[in-house]
């Protein structure tokens, strides 16, 4: 265990507890085989005996039967401590972490760490950790006491065309509330839009990105929209925020993490340290000359780290800790707890412009989970604080990069995966009970039973407690997590609840997906009526299905035809006509008899028949 591990760890927050080493009171205990020796060595101070007793009967009568009586009496006491120490060995869990879906070694660190198992997908794990958003697949697979560190349809905040979106409809039903966002559009949908709000804004500097790119791939800034970005191209463009606030003429924003450990109701944590990143040349207002500049205009690690300037030092370098910075901010005078306040409301409000669709898919997947979350997440938000310390949202990252590739991010990323996985207190569910419960309802569908159906109050009492005790382990296992939701003053977000129902509703790119939608379902219907008119056309052509009399008449006319042949051969062949007068009287009968039959099934054979005749 290395000593940046140490650093972090403390026993309260110990999953898996450890034997106790070293120095303490001495346990009573017996030989494996629980023999009872009759010995016992007991303490100095234990019995004080006089001198004078020591010749004296009753006295030494009176020691033997104490010291017989108390081995007797230490001897059942150390064996049941015993039987004790095995019975918890026996009830020690072992928790399962599923590792195979992520590339991160740190997430495998912090496992060993706190005692879990390395378990493979198909074995029964409690924890499944995973670098890519979840699937409804896997997410029906999940028993009832397992947990995965993402929830369905959290895409909607971390998907770039999908929280702007978010952004702008709640921009417009709160237009006060929701100006952390820069303004922007969706291309190609909001193209028009765009284009005429860039002509009234000449002055204007924009940023477009690739609706789900990452690691500021495909990333360019433009002072010239009509030059730059045409009406098909895929982008999401937002205003380009000119005016950030810089430390040492450096721009920089913030990586701050966020822990949800639930979405019905929603239980939110930011932490207390993160990243500050800084770009490698001094910042400047961007003009047509140095807005292609990526190493002063934009904070990506991964661009910065391939500048000649990238410098890794966690007081003066590229990336530094939060709290550096904190520090900074109150030395130089600035309202940190203020600025702060404003950065723990808009990374609540953003999560609330998505609480509608996650928490329709988790009780899609979940529907029984009232007791505890099967999901929880990390999420990166990227901070950018301007001149006036105002924070405004760049982006919300649902996988932030745990790549450990420095001291400093060893010791800050370790440490929030590990309080992560202690507040989320892995293992607190009984697997036997979830085994047993399951058992019980597939016997019932078995059996046709109907169980007795838990009501809706019910439910909502289970839940209470619930959270109740949840709270109880957060505030005992928060390390250095820092609750902002719920808590106090909260209640002012209700509102934003009654309207998260009405997703991508009244904007230009639900107008135009609304009028793109409509022209597919045109074409789509008229390509089922053009298939419909040509099926019909190739059944009409293909030959109806024959009655037993229709099918009768076509077997005897096959057959007067072959005897009708064989005739006119014969005829032609004179050397073989009298050997074969036998055959052609036999044939003739066999016609007449066929020709019998089908007399008044088909008018046609009627004169096949005549005409024989006058042949013969």
């Amino acid at each position: 265990m290395s000593e940046e591990e140490d650093d972090y760890s403390s026993d309260e927050s110990s999953v898996v507890d450890d034997s106790p080493k070293g120095k303490g009171p001495a346990v009573l205990t017996l030989e494996d085989n629980d023999e009872d020796t009759g010995e016992f060595q007991r303490p100095d101070l234990m019995f004080q005996i006089n001198a004078e007793d020591e010749d004296d009967e009753d006295s030494s009568e009176y020691r033997n039967k104490s010291y017989k009586s108390f081995n007797k009496t230490s001897s059942t006491i150390s064996r049941n401590d015993s039987e004790d120490l095995k019975k918890k060995k026996k009830k020690k869990k072992n928790i399962g972490i599923c590792v195979t879906a992520t590339k991160y070694e740190c997430v495998r660190r912090v496992g060993r760490k706190l005692g879990f198992k390395e378990f493979e997908e198909n074995e029964d794990w409690s924890l499944y950790w995973t670098d890519t958003s979840i699937s409804i697949d896997r997410v029906n697979q999940m028993k009832k006491w397992q947990k995965i560190n993402h929830f369905p349809g959290m895409s909607e905040i971390c998907r770039k065309d999908l929280l702007t979106r978010n952004m702008n409809r709640m921009a417009k039903l709160y237009p006060k509330e929701y100006t952390f966002y820069p303004k922007g559009w969706c291309l190609p949908a909001d193209y028009a839009d765009f284009i005429n709000y860039a002509r009234t804004k000449k002055n204007k500097t924009y940023i477009c990105k690739p609706d789900s790119g990452c690691q500021g791939r495909g990333i360019f800034i433009t002072k010239n929209p009509n030059r730059d970005i045409k009406p098909g191209d895929n982008y999401v463009v937002q205003v380009y925020v000119s005016r950030p606030f810089t430390v040492d003429g450096f721009k920089f924003d913030l990586r701050v993490y966020v822990a949800v450990t639930s979405c019905d109701p929603f239980r939110i944590f930011v932490y207390k340290e993160g990243l500050a990143r800084f770009t490698t040349q001094q910042y400047e207002e961007p003009t047509m000359n140095n807005c292609k500049d990526v190493f002063m205009h934009l904070t990506n690690y991964a661009i910065q780290k391939k500048s000649d300037e990238f410098v890794r030092d966690e007081e003066s370098g590229t990336k530094r800790r939060i709290s550096t910075i904190n520090r900074w901010l109150k030395n130089n005078g600035y309202d940190v707890d203020k600025m702060w306040n404003d950065i723990d409301d808009v990374i609540i409000k953003v999560l609330l412009s998505a609480h509608a669709v996650l928490k329709h898919n988790y009780r899609t997947c979940f529907a029984n989970h009232y007791k505890g979350s099967a999901c929880f997440e990390i999420l990166g938000y990227d901070i950018l604080i301007d001149k006036k310390l105002k924070p405004f949202v760049l982006e919300v990252n649902h996988s932030p990069s745990f790549t450990t590739d420095s001291k400093l991010d060893r010791e800050i990323k370790d440490a929030l995966i590990y309080d992560t996985i202690m507040l989320m207190n892995i293992g607190s569910t009984d697997k036997k009970k979830c085994v047993e419960e399951e058992r019980k309802r597939v016997r019932e569908r078995l059996f046709l039973k109907q169980g007795k159906k838990e009501t809706k109050e019910e439910l909502d009492e289970v839940q209470q407690e619930w959270l109740k005790q949840i709270e109880k382990w957060e505030d005992k296992h928060i390390g250095n997590f820092r609750r902002v939701y719920p808590g106090p003053g909260t209640e002012k977000y209700d509102k934003f609840y009654n309207t998260t129902g009405t997703l991508f509703s009244e904007t230009a790119a639900s107008r135009a997906r609304l009028e793109q939608a409509k022209q597919q379902m045109e074409e789509i219907s008229r390509k089922n009526e053009k298939f419909m008119v040509n099926r019909n056309r190739v059944q009409n052509k293909e030959v109806r299905g024959e009655s037993p009399s229709r099918k009768a008449s076509n077997l005897s006319y096959q057959k007067n035809a072959t005897i009708q042949s064989k005739l006119i051969t014969q005829q032609k062949n004179p050397i073989s006509r009298n050997s074969s007068s036998n055959v052609m009287t036999d044939s003739a009968k066999k016609y007449e008899r066929s020709n019998s039959i089908s007399k008044g099934s088909n008018s046609s054979l009627h004169t096949i028949h005549t005409v024989n005749i006058l042949f013969f």
